[in-house]
């Protein structure tokens, strides 16, 4: 698993525990209810990182293969 999907996994984590009514800890810091946009927001920018680093890795294709039969 890269640094981008393990804290995509972290922010996922943090996120369900803050809609069931529990703290959580991240990073050394405290986070409740009321950091429930700034953990959103987080998530977020790892998910681009991942797909970022997806895209550079090949994962998936944005064009389609050009075949040629003769």
């Amino acid at each position: 698993m890269t640094t981008a999907a393990e804290m995509v996994a972290l922010y996922l984590e943090a996120e369900k525990e803050l809609l069931a009514g529990k703290t959580t800890i991240m990073n050394g810091r405290q986070l409740t209810m009321e950091n429930l946009q700034e953990i959103r927001d987080g998530r977020k920018e790892w998910e681009r990182r991942q797909a970022a680093e997806q895209a550079s890795s090949g994962g998936k294709r944005r064009s389609p293969a050009l075949a040629r039969f003769y």
